[in-house]
């Protein structure tokens, strides 16, 4: 083995980390891959002989390659993105065998926290992400940010206390967490409003993102309230049949298919014994560029 392929080697032993970084800093899969892949291609082009511990190194290069990104995206969007937008989501079979997957689930984010980050300024999420979730120094991000340490601080001190305001605690059980989605299917599949009323959090937020929902339904949509949201699910009770159980995020949710391809996806998110949030991508674009693993298909 040459030494480039011994860099790669080394390289893919921090890949999943890399990823999980970069996810929680774009909220889009393809672009945390094109980060990994830009991080891989500034390494390969670095002496790495310099470089004392590879692992720091390559977390603080992608935190800075995801900042540039996301102040692009900045600038590129003519409009913010509205209360509708949900990012991509992360399916994986609700049973699974598979122990180093199982570790990854563990360190899932759900999508109620990836909406709130996305209101974050880019410095203030970057700030937090590898702070607060990847325990990276102050020191470092300051680097990155180009700040003090002090404001560095700051930073993340303001994103922590948006994040707090605006994400419930999540159910931590599993098992507890399927009870209450498999109540909110099976009242939803008998068209029975008081049983959804009774699952639905009194303040729970629905968002739905879609460039046209299957049949033709509502697009877009942000809607509060359990009767607003029991209403909704009564609209759609003709699909609820065809919904399934998964985990999304690292959350029980639900997801709609057909001959393999994805018609929609929800995240779920559980707080008390009753849903505090729902998430649903149904666009399309977006949804052809998910992976729906073999043990859900």
């Amino acid at each position: 083995m040459n030494d480039k392929e011994q860099l790669a080697h080394r390289f893919e032993e921090h890949r999943g980390h890399l990823r999980a970084v970069a996810y929680r800093m774009l909220g889009s899969l393809a672009e945390a891959e094109d980060a990994v892949q830009e991080t891989w291609l500034k390494l390969s082009r670095t002496d790495a002989g310099g470089i004392q511990s590879l692992g720091a190194w390559l977390t603080t290069v992608v935190g800075r390659v995801c900042l540039d990104m996301l102040r692009s995206r900045t600038v590129r969007r003519e409009d913010p993105l509205d209360d509708t937008y949900v990012p991509d989501p992360v399916i994986r079979p609700l049973t699974r065998t598979d122990p180093e997957q199982e570790v990854m689930e563990a360190d899932s984010v759900g999508l109620a926290l990836l909406v709130v980050l996305e209101t974050l300024e880019p410095a203030e999420r970057l700030a937090f992400v590898l702070h607060d979730m990847f325990a990276v120094p102050f020191d470092d991000i300051a680097q990155i940010v180009e700040r003090s340490p002090a404001a560095t601080r700051q930073l993340a001190s303001r994103a922590r206390r948006r994040v707090q305001g605006a994400t419930p605690s999540p159910e931590p059980d599993l098992g507890r967490q399927r009870q209450v989605v498999e109540a909110f299917l099976a009242a939803s599949r008998a068209g029975d409003f008081e049983a959804l009323l009774a699952v639905l959090h009194p303040d729970i937020v629905l968002r739905a993102d879609s460039g046209a929902l299957v049949g033709g339904a509502a697009a877009s949509k942000l809607v509060r309230g359990a009767q607003a949201v029991a209403r909704q699910a009564l609209l759609f009770r003709q699909f609820a049949p065809y919904s399934r159980l998964a985990l999304v995020n690292g959350e029980v949710g639900l997801f709609n298919a057909s001959e393999g391809q994805l018609l929609s996806v929800m995240g779920v998110t559980v707080a008390d014994g009753r849903i505090v949030a729902m998430h649903i991508l149904a666009d399309p674009e977006r949804l052809t560029g998910l992976e729906l693993p073999d043990a859900v298909a």
